[in-house]
């Protein structure tokens, strides 16, 4: 006979029911229960849950102890009766309810207001497990219909969670309700991600917060009517943040594990955002109109806040493996730092060395991998002149040797040194130049000139490897006219 322990239940009742009860319990820090009179009295109307509270000890560290003792809670049954029943519900009118979304949406896109749409959402979909909405956006976009449509149901949604103004947060329950749009993670399991020093949702949790300190700052501000321009530069960092979600959330979602809706509508709001941010930033008059534009981005930019803590991450959270965190960490290293948020150091990912496999026929390098073919065509298609010296001064390296170049390069110099392809007069310059790359006193040298009536750029650059090591010397000659003709144009139109 199983054993079910209701912490609702007075423990008067369950130490009747379960001779091992009083043990367990009392050995939990409830010692009193040991005492006859004390367990008649106070036992009949103390209950687990009352117990813990007055004690202040964890409730899951007493539903620990007695599930490893054999008991079943009857909260877990409760709720594992409750989500197979909205499993079910979810399986039998997931096309009804993607047919009333539609519906929604057609409304809104025919003028009616948020908070009519909003009143009917709640009243469907209030009680429904989340995911199911997730899952009917997704499936609108794939029908067909444009993602800015659907970004609007995704905002009805939002509001019904989150309330349609700043200042109201939502209550605990609404916070849960809406974390179930992650279709399986929990808190905890994002939280623990969060506090996991250097972890990329820790980055992008402590720029929210830095984030919505300034926005609280500046809306202070703005309520005694001054407009802080400087912090409102710092607000527009935010777009540092939006890049990273961009190049290393958003796509590993739709593309890897095909969840297309949320990444799809939440980029495209962070777009919008970013660019009301830097068209308001260019206006000098803060008419009433600006106020209220830069009112209406400030308070997408905390539903935003408020949608990846709640939506995202958790998406994230439930999808991504330990690969997929340790990636996003060493490719976030490539980004400026934003929000006065500079990353901590991530120990599991700074060991990780990165590495393509050998693949048969191809050229495999750190950042990718190509044929032989297109490598050429690559190196032949920029811009450039290119030469490459290796350290002992030998011409290593010509590229497009068969199109015409300001500098003529023929490949009997490949393997000579590279003093030799100089006249006297020139030679010493480039014995200096290479002296200051090997000795480190130099970096680069620059020189200007003027070639078949043309401003060409000659740029010699030191080449070393992650240790600072002299790998040789890279000449590269650019053709800067397009430049120098742009630059006359503007000033013309100016």
């Amino acid at each position: 006979m199983s054993k079910i322990l209701d912490l609702n239940k007075p423990v008067f009742e369950l130490a009747k029911e379960y001779p091992d009860f009083i043990e367990i319990f009392a050995g939990l820090g409830f010692k009193d229960i040991k005492n006859p009179v004390m367990l008649n009295s106070m036992g009949r109307f103390i209950t687990i849950n009352k117990g813990a509270e007055m004690k202040g000890i964890p409730l899951e560290k007493i539903k620990k102890v007695f599930r490893e003792h054999g008991y079943e809670i009857a909260e877990d049954k409760k709720e594992e009766k409750e989500l197979k029943e909205v499993a079910d519900s979810i399986q039998n009118n997931t096309e009804d309810s993607t047919e009333l979304l539609k519906q929604y949406l057609i409304r809104l896109s025919n003028g009616e207001s948020l908070e009519s749409v909003q009143k009917d959402f709640r009243e469907k979909f209030e009680s429904v497990d989340a995911s199911e909405i997730m899952k009917a956006e997704q499936s609108l976009m794939e029908s067909g219909m444009p993602y800015q449509e659907v970004q609007k149901l995704c905002d009805v949604h939002s509001a019904l969670f989150h309330g349609t103004t700043s200042n109201e947060l939502g209550n605990e329950n609404e916070i849960k309700n809406t974390m179930s749009m992650a279709d399986g993670a929990n808190e905890d399991d994002t939280k623990i991600l969060i506090e996991t020093k250097g972890h990329p949702l820790s980055t992008f949790t402590r720029e929210n917060e830095n984030l919505d300190k300034y926005i609280n700052e500046f809306l202070v501000k703005l309520g005694n009517n001054e407009v802080d321009r400087v912090l409102l530069s710092k607000i527009r960092e935010v777009s540092m943040h939006y890049a990273k979600k961009g190049d290393l959330l958003y796509p590993l979602l739709k593309t890897k594990y095909n969840v297309s809706g949320p990444a799809t509508v939440m980029w495209s709001v962070d777009d919008e955002i970013r660019d009301e941010l830097g068209r308001l930033d260019k206006i000098e008059k803060e008419d009433e109109k600006w106020i209220e534009d830069i009112k209406a981005v400030i308070t997408r930019m905390q539903e935003m806040i408020y949608k990846e803590a709640n939506i995202l991450f958790p998406i994230c959270t439930v999808n991504f493996t330990d690969e997929d965190w340790l990636n996003i960490y060493l490719d976030s290293k490539g980004y400026e730092n934003c929000l006065d948020i500079v990353p901590e150091s991530f120990y599991k990912a700074e060991k990780v060395k990165r590495e393509f496999d050998d693949i048969d026929g191809e050229i495999v390098l750190p950042g990718g991998h190509f044929t032989k073919e297109q490598l050429i065509a690559l190196l032949d298609t920029m811009p450039l002149e290119i030469t490459f010296i290796d350290a002992a001064d030998i011409n290593r390296f010509f590229n497009d040797n068969d199109c015409p170049k300001a500098f003529k390069r023929p490949l009997m110099a490949i393997d000579r040194d590279v003093y030799s392809c100089h006249p006297p007069k020139i030679e010493p310059m480039v014995r200096e130049i290479i002296s200051g790359f090997k000795n480190g006193s130099r970096d680069e040298v620059a020189i200007w000139m003027k070639k078949n009536n043309k401003d060409m750029l000659v740029k010699y650059m030191a080449v070393r490897d992650k240790n600072k090591k002299y790998l040789g010397t890279m000449e590269i000659v650019q053709d800067m006219d397009f430049a120098r003709k742009h630059f006359e144009e503007e000033g013309q139109n100016n």
